[in-house]
């Protein structure tokens, strides 16, 4: 299948919610000062995502600019020291890194169309920001991104990255100093100044953006579902990734959905494991009204929100996408704790067996599919969403 398939709007009509629910999940639950603003994204994404121009474009930069199609890649070793075959989904040989570029080429190019004088991003670990202010350099406009202090400290690599790719990183030592606090700064600099555009990096929020990620990075599923096809002459038994947000899973997960027979797997930040330091929302959280979706959250005995805990920046979240939810109440996907100790063995491990070194979030899919697919000859692809580098001078 060529990527133009893939990443063409036929190969994405799942994907496309146009109430912006998934189930009882989803929706815009915002102040009214941003409706205008989000009605107007939302019509123009229905309408300009389908052009023949804008899919052109869209499919030539990740092409020619990110690299995709990424490998799907067997890992010999990895599979023998598990007793199953286990394929990689290379989405750390990016451009930049990680899986976030997909949706930020996609984000950008409508923003320029829409006419926005700068580009406005959140961001945990780092990726999506770095991947942002790749795009806007790519695209020759303004970008500012915005990260809690902590997070800022702990991924100090991208933080340098942005400022060099000409971003201005602006840090928040709002509440927990992470990402919930990234996002509410974000929000709130976005309702000061209408005319910037903000660039959502993960699968939540208010409708349309847990539509338009879910459609940008749908490509890593339609991609793995042909690719595993070529190479196996079948499909999956499981698919494995971590789940923050929840965009690189739903990126993969998107591929395999109407394929009852595939088992779909989802890695929270686990933390120490039990509630309430912990980020993993589907296993410990309640469904309830967050940063304008309804979703799962983790929140205490009143059903307020409370700061997550994780080794992963990236995981490091109380909330979860809509449609993650759904699929969970549903029984489509299932979602498990993954801690923090568990995803540092990962991470060493797959560096020592096979010479990659994932992203700490990556390494909590990794280690989800160590445990389940011990001594079972099954046949299993992961998603590796990003790569290590950044997580190297970490002390684990």
């Amino acid at each position: 299948m060529s990527l133009e398939k893939c990443a063409s709007v036929e190969a994405n009509e799942n994907m496309l919610q146009y109430n912006g629910k998934y189930g009882e999940y989803g929706g815009s639950f915002i102040p009214p000062v941003l409706e205008s603003q989000l009605n107007k994204l939302a019509e123009f994404f229905d309408s300009h995502v389908q052009k023949e121009e804008f899919q052109k474009e869209f499919i030539s930069i990740l092409k020619h600019y990110v690299g995709r199609p990424s490998p799907l890649y067997f890992a010999k070793n990895l599979s023998e020291y598990v007793g199953s075959r286990i394929y990689l989904k290379r989405e750390d040989l990016n451009h930049t890194g990680s899986h976030k570029i997909n949706n930020c080429i996609g984000q950008i190019l409508l923003a320029k169309q829409m006419g926005a004088t700068e580009i406005i991003a959140e961001t945990g670990a780092g990726q999506h920001g770095v991947a942002t202010a790749t795009a806007a350099a790519l695209l020759n406009i303004p970008c500012k991104v915005f990260m809690g202090e902590i997070d800022a400290a702990r991924q100090a690599l991208n933080v340098k990255r942005m400022e060099l790719l000409g971003a201005q990183v602006v840090t928040t030592n709002l509440g927990s100093r992470t990402l919930k606090d990234a996002v509410d700064a974000a929000l709130m600099y976005y309702v000061e100044n209408p005319s910037s555009y903000y660039l959502l990096g993960s699968h939540v929020g208010p409708h349309p953006y847990p539509k338009m990620v879910g459609y940008f990075q749908s490509v890593i599923g339609k991609e793995a579902r042909q690719q595993i096809l070529e190479q196996e002459g079948r499909l999956p038994d499981s698919i494995f990734a971590c789940v923050g947000g929840g965009s690189n899973a739903i990126g993969l997960f998107s591929g395999f959905l109407e394929d009852q027979e595939v088992e779909i797997n989802g890695g929270e930040g686990g933390g120490s494991g039990t509630y309430p330091k912990t980020a993993a929302t589907l296993s410990f959280g309640n469904p309830t009204v967050f940063q304008g979706t309804y979703s799962y959250c983790l929140v205490d005995d009143a059903g307020n929100p409370i700061p997550s805990t994780s080794v992963s920046a990236g995981l490091d979240y109380p909330g979860i996408s809509p449609q993650h939810a759904d699929l969970k109440d549903s029984n489509r996907a299932n979602y498990y704790p993954v801690t923090d100790d568990e995803a540092i063995a990962a991470y060493k491990l797959l560096s020592k067996l096979e010479g990659i070194i994932p992203a700490i979030e990556s390494s909590h899919a990794v280690a989800l599919a160590i445990k389940l697919l011990k001594d079972k000859n099954k046949l299993a692809i992961v998603n590796l969403s990003g790569r290590g580098d950044k997580d190297v001078d970490r002390e684990f």
